[in-house]
């Protein structure tokens, strides 16, 4: 089994910045493309930023510029550096892995979630 466990949420004010990170543990083989989710009350869960094994990433229209997401082979480690916050990003983010334990199989995984609050 993998586990993943979020850590860095919280209050911050219009234009603060949080880092949200995702350990990964257990027995793992490899981490493949891992990502961030976000999902805010009454709305669709969506991609925030994406990063796959050869460290290519992808990025929310709405968040490009301003979040940047990087990896940690070596700490079984995601982040997600958040700039510039406004209002429209709080909700709920989750991250989530593919990986392969020692039994190769691909499989995916998903955090606790943490919770960001922008204020105005």
């Amino acid at each position: 089994q993998v586990h993943l466990v979020e850590s860095g949420g919280g209050l911050v004010q219009a234009g603060g910045s949080l880092r949200l990170s995702c350990a990964a543990s257990g027995t793992i083989f490899r981490l493949n493309a891992m990502g961030w989710y976000r999902q805010a009350p009454g709305k669709q869960r969506e991609l925030v930023a994406a990063i796959s094994s050869g460290d290519s990433t992808s990025y929310l229209d709405s968040v490009k510029g301003r979040f940047t997401i990087s990896r940690d082979n070596a700490k079984n480690t995601v982040y997600l550096q958040m700039n510039s916050l406004k209002p429209e990003d709080t909700a709920i983010y989750y991250c989530n892995c593919n990986a392969q334990s020692l039994d190769r199989l691909r499989r995916d995984y998903w955090g606790q979630g943490t919770q960001v609050t922008v204020s105005s």
